[in-house]
């Protein structure tokens, strides 16, 4: 019977298969695309998990029945037929392990193959052989549903993806390339390649060391340039690369303060309580005050990459049901935790369960994954209109914290202001921004930068440097919206003062 595990870290795809080959079970299912993961997985089961090793076979259509370690067939003829490799097994003696690699597609054709491998079931039983059929599809027939446990392999954890980083760290040291080997770096590679299938983490790997035989940080951008490769083809879910820093975004000081609290509590949430752990962040308010900035600014400050579930794509029907591709999505990125999920303009996407049809059994299976996600997962959501939002979802316990991200007043403005001008190469310190908080008042941080775009391109036309005289001329063309839309912007500033934090000090 198998063994308990060493003293060393062990994976949760290793754990896992432990503990039922543990319970004696003849027949496991496991759906996977990774094969040659599951090949390894199986080598070290047979190699370690038993009180001394076992053969392993493994069993293809084209290559027949083959011993893992050598090319050796079985006596007494072809064993690429399936009925065959059952006889084979239902008359081997002595533990062992059986790869039987797509044998979905045997199990699909053949009466006599489903009878032979009920038989099998209860020839290997307590006699220490197991069956392990592997494939991508899923199908187990009727009669064999109580005698075949079917198990999902999902993408490998930290300590398996550790293992196979360590690996190729070698292989690449051993060829004479070099590796920055402190643990920082390696912890952090780790985490970029989480999510990834081993072949994926494969890739990767060389794709950061194509430009020089080389791993280290500066490898980071590559390793994350193949994980948006793999997410960006679920279509639902989108990597947003080109973030930005928390001092680059302008005012919001309260807002920034709990984000660097709550930051060193998410980077320890392994020693931490779940209810310790921080969760995720809705941040509302007038649209062009900051809050998609604000967002990308968060993954910046937890050094996290930032996913987009796009909920357009979701409704649009190319993905499934709305429901069905929602949910998909939301353990994809289970899947490649620790992550910073944005819901962009959620309440367009989730309203609320009383909502008939797929918004209602959306917003429901939402709540439920919001309260059970993996802890490695920081949820970051934005709302114009955060009055259509259900009480049920803005409670405390959903998110840590509601903020209101409100016009920017006079000194906000003048830092917002700084920034853009800074940003295109400008000196404000020489222009007199002070001059511009009347004539601003009211506006957005959208429309300050829009004023700086458009006095720059007002200097380069006319061919001098940029003065305090391009800029006022610009910002009195500019109508705000807080005027424009005055009553929709005064109604959200009102349902808003008593019913969420301010993301801002006051003036």
């Amino acid at each position: 019977m198998p063994t308990a595990p060493s003293h060393s870290p062990e994976s949760s795809a290793s754990r896992q298969l432990r503990a039922l080959f543990g319970s004696g079970r003849p027949l496991l299912y496991i759906v996977s695309a990774e094969e040659q993961r599951v090949c390894r997985l199986l080598g070290d089961a047979a190699r370690g998990f038993f009180e001394a090793p076992v053969p392993l076979w493994s069993w293809s259509l084209t290559e027949g029945l083959r011993r893992d370690g050598g090319d050796d067939a079985p006596p007494g003829g072809d064993t690429t037929d399936a009925r065959a490799a059952l006889d084979f097994i239902a008359a081997f003696e002595g533990p062992a392990l059986f790869h039987l690699k797509d044998f979905h597609e045997p199990l699909r054709g053949g009466a006599d193959v489903r009878r032979r491998l009920r038989d099998v079931y209860e020839l290997c039983l307590g006699h220490g052989r197991f069956v392990v059929i592997s494939s991508p599809v899923r199908l187990i027939p009727d009669e064999l549903q109580r005698d075949i446990l079917c198990i999902e392999l999902n993408v490998p954890d930290a300590v398996e993806m550790r293992a196979f980083l360590d690996a190729r760290c070698a292989a690449i040291t051993a060829s004479g390339g070099t590796v920055n080997t402190s643990e920082a770096t390696l912890a952090a590679m780790t985490r970029a390649l989480s999510g990834l299938t081993l072949d994926e983490a494969g890739f990767a790997i060389a794709r950061a060391r194509a430009d020089g035989n080389h791993l280290g940080p500066a490898s980071l951008p590559a390793l994350f340039e193949e994980k948006r490769l793999s997410v960006n083809r679920t279509g639902t879910i989108e990597y947003i690369a080109d973030g930005g820093q928390l001092d680059a975004v302008g005012g919001l000081e309260v807002m920034k303060k709990w984000l660097l609290e709550r930051r060193a509590l998410f980077q320890s949430r392994d020693t931490l309580g779940a209810d310790m752990v921080p969760k995720g962040v809705l941040v509302m308010g007038v649209s062009g005050c900051g809050k998609s900035l604000a967002i990308k600014a968060i993954a910046a400050c937890f050094q996290l990459p930032l996913y987009r579930i796009d909920m357009a794509e979701i409704f649009s029907g190319r993905h499934g049901s709305p429901e069905w591709a929602f949910a998909q999505a939301c353990r994809t990125m289970e899947a490649i935790a620790p992550a910073v999920v944005w819901f962009d303009e959620i309440e367009l996407g989730i309203t609320s369960a009383a909502s008939a049809g797929e918004q209602g059994r959306i917003f429901a299976f939402f709540l439920t994954w919001m309260q059970e996600k993996l802890r490695g997962l920081f949820v970051a959501a934005t709302a114009n209109r955060i009055d259509l939002l259900p009480a049920e979802m803005i409670r405390k316990g959903r998110f840590d914290e509601v903020f209101f991200v409100d016009l920017p007043h006079g000194d906000e403005r003048l830092e917002i202001f700084r920034i853009h001008l800074r940003r295109r190469g400008a000196d404000p310190s020489a222009l007199g921004l002070e001059r511009l908080v009347a004539m601003t008042e009211g506006w957005t941080g959208a429309e300050v930068e829009q004023c700086v775009v458009s006095a720059i391109t007002r200097a380069k036309l006319a061919d001098h440097a940029l003065t305090f005289d391009d800029l006022m001329r610009c910002a009195a063309r500019i109508v705000p919206l807080s005027k424009t839309m005055k009553e929709k912007v005064d109604h959200l500033r009102d349902w808003a003062r008593d019913r969420a934090a301010r993301a801002s000090l006051p003036a």
